[in-house]
């Protein structure tokens, strides 16, 4: 296929990451490492339309045709939007007898920002009425206990269809360690409603725990429809620019997939943004010789904190969305309502809060003159002097004085201070949110942030880090040469992507090693066969074995690497061993005499691309040059008028001493008081605290 590793130096090739604000497009030559970057505003009724657009002004920037394109890949919140504002299909169930409301009941705990006397539980994504009770049972091992009862889902097909539904989830007990019975289930509601869509359990999520795997089975099928519809738009919007390359998208786990893997697997897209933006925030550290990092990924609506260590961006399989648990491989990411856009409001009591509600892209913050009314986060910077009256070079002016009328009507009189020192509280609260959200990727992963760098980014991003770094007592902070569209780059640098993963459940003292290895054999076996319908090289693919592991009695997991490419009594021992050490490193203790449980296995297939080159900058020049204003900058110690740099006219090993402010196209930089930049030759931005 044309999408294949073996062809990705022919030609350019382009990231299109969709956020609540702005599209942001990079065009990158493999094999120069020649970038070009744009940035246009979301079309929120069609996203196809931002994304086209974007396309059209990227090709128009770099003066390159539709045909020089090898692949296109995207990063989309189609899927998130839909199950975050519960916009999904009308959906049905089919579970097996007694099974029925594994949903309504969910899990026994409340949300960890929810209180325990006011959270009320959220209404289920199918109701009751809409789940059907089929006989028939599989045993753990695969066995069959009980026949399927055929007629039971005649009937509850011909009831769907009745109903006006259209989608359904199959999710019967054990279907991951036999799948006979959801897949003979799927034909017969393809015999009796034709047009339905059908997500059975064992394609989505093959592993054990009924809630998690019923939720993901259900939400893939409920976005099915509108991703559906959505990437066939994008593939036309493709056609339109005279591109033949094909369409890739990023999956949550940090990897892309085709587009027709998506319209069967939507669910997998459902973190689509945020895991490009980490797969950036890696490769930017790799080039700068930065293992460690935190990334936070500062937009309009939101901000996205990730972990990177030793080089690898973490996973979870814990992950939600909304409301809803997604057991699917995920980059290990926490999102809070906290961005650019994030309105501030002043309540009843006196109280100043700071979002999660946002201005969004329409009608965006004050300053933007596109009708907004109160304050946002980015109209508080811009009273503070922290942005030069302009955003996108020069081509989006910014109303001040709007900015500063919006802060004194709706904080700073209610408060009774003045308009700076409401812009400041402004910036102080959303700060501190970010920083609890750092927190939970680090000192809840059992990690000292102060070991890492912060790589901050988006089009808020770089505003915020300094701030950041100095309340965790960061030392470094590091700001890649183009903060605002990283999400797009990552895209460009990463790999194909898919997971294969089967509940294995063995019990304490009782590991069969043959069933593990026939397990993983098949595992394998799967991955070789989508690797090959890839069209991915020999030598560009990979593969890797994964196990989750507990302690006896223990009611969540550890995923552990497994310790060789075979599964002999050594190799169990070694991933044990380690899971021990992770156990300690997690939770400061472990039981080392305690028996362990394997209980899922994994293979992690990739078709690699080759990894592209990155330019350098040019050497020294006169920083002073690179001054192109100066501005009012009012700080918590006084007001002064601080140099504004254009970031294109620094070279490497630049020197500027804070305050100042760095500006470009995608990003302004907001180097505090008492902080240091640097350049490196890769043009990133590190800076610290001055010693």
């Amino acid at each position: 296929m044309a999408h294949a590793p073996k062809h990705s130096q022919a030609k350019a090739i382009i990231g299109v990451d969709t956020g609540g604000t702005f599209t942001d497009i990079t065009l990158l030559n493999p094999a120069t490492g020649e970038v070009w970057n744009a940035k246009t505003p979301s079309t929120p009724l069609d996203p196809s339309q931002g994304f086209g657009n974007g396309i059209t002004e990227i090709l128009s920037t770099s003066g390159l045709a539709g045909s020089e394109i090898a692949r296109v890949l995207h990063g989309t919140t189609v899927a998130t939007n839909l199950i975050l504002e519960g916009k999904g299909a009308k959906a049905a169930l089919l579970t097996t007898r007694g099974f029925k409301y594994v949903i309504e009941i969910g899990r026994q705990d409340v949300p960890r920002r929810g209180s325990l006397f006011a959270w009320v539980k959220p209404k289920r994504p199918i109701a009751p009425e809409h789940i059907f009770e089929i006989g028939g049972r599989i045993e753990p091992d695969g066995n069959e206990l009980e026949a399927l009862d055929e007629a039971a889902i005649r009937q509850a097909a011909k009831e769907i269809k009745a109903a006006g539904i259209s989608a359904v989830a199959v999710v019967f007990l054990h279907s991951y360690a036999n799948a006979d019975h959801e897949r003979r289930a799927a034909a017969i509601i393809e015999e009796e409603h034709p047009d339905a869509l059908v997500s059975i359990s064992s394609d989505v999520l093959p592993v054990f725990r009924e809630y998690e795997r019923s939720m993901t089975t259900i939400l893939n099928v409920a976005v099915m429809p509108v991703v559906s519809a959505y990437v066939e738009r994008l593939d036309q919007r493709i056609s339109e620019r005279k591109i033949e390359a094909p369409l890739l998208l990023m999956k949550s786990s940090g990897g892309v997939t085709s587009a027709r893997n998506v319209k069967r697997a939507p669910v997998e897209t459902a973190l689509s943004g945020p895991a490009a933006g980490a797969v950036g925030a890696t490769f930017v550290g790799a080039n700068a010789g930065v293992k460690n990092l935190i990334g936070i990924d500062i937009g309009g609506t939101s901000a996205d904190v990730c972990l990177i260590h030793d080089g690898k961006p973490g996973l979870t399989t814990s992950g939600h969305v909304g409301d809803w648990p997604l057991g699917l491989p995920m980059v290990d990411i926490v999102t809070i309502g906290a961005g650019g856009g994030s309105i501030a409001r002043v309540s009843k009591s006196g109280a100043l809060t700071v979002g999660p509600e946002s201005a969004g892209a329409e009608p965006g913050p004050v300053c933007y003159r596109r009708g907004g009314e109160e304050p946002t986060v980015t109209d508080a910077h811009l009273v503070l002097g922290h942005l030069p009256p302009y955003l996108l070079d020069g081509k989006f002016a910014l109303d001040i004085e709007g900015a500063q009328r919006a802060v004194r009507k709706y904080v700073a009189d209610p408060l009774g201070m003045s308009v700076e020192a409401a812009a400041r509280g402004i910036l102080s609260i959303v700060d501190n949110l970010m920083v609890g959200a750092i927190r939970i990727v680090s000192v809840e992963r059992g990690h000292d942030p102060r070991d890492f760098a912060l790589l901050p980014f988006g089009g808020a991003g770089p505003l915020h880090g300094g701030a950041l770094a100095r309340l965790l007592g960061m030392r470094t902070m590091l700001v890649p040469p183009n903060p605002g569209v990283l999400s797009a780059l990552g895209l460009l640098v990463s790999n194909l992507k898919a997971e294969f993963t089967r509940t294995c459940l063995q019990k304490a003292r009782a590991t069969d090693l043959s069933l593990i290895a026939r397990v993983f054999g098949e595992l394998e076996a799967d991955a070789v066969a989508w690797l090959e319908q890839e069209d991915v090289p020999q030598n560009a693919r990979q593969t890797n074995w994964t196990a989750s592991v507990r302690y006896q009695n223990q009611g969540f997991e550890l995923f552990i690497p497994w310790a060789a490419r075979e599964v002999t009594p050594d190799a169990l021992a070694a991933t044990i061993a380690a899971f021990h050490q992770t156990h300690e490193r997690l939770y400061t203790f472990a039981q080392e005499d305690t028996p362990v449980e394997i209980v899922t296995l994994r293979v992690d297939a990739q078709g690699v691309f080759p990894a592209p080159a990155m330019r350098e900058i040019a050497h020294g020049g006169n920083t002073k040059d690179a001054i192109v204003a100066h501005q009012k900058m009012h700080l918590a110690s006084g007001t002064v008028d601080g140099p504004v740099y254009d970031r294109a006219r620094l070279g490497s090993d630049a020197r500027i001493e804070g305050p100042a402010i760095v500006t470009q196209l995608d990003a302004t930089t907001l180097v505090l008081d008492g902080q240091t930049a640097t350049t490196d030759r890769f043009g990133n931005l590190l800076i610290s605290e001055k010693r």
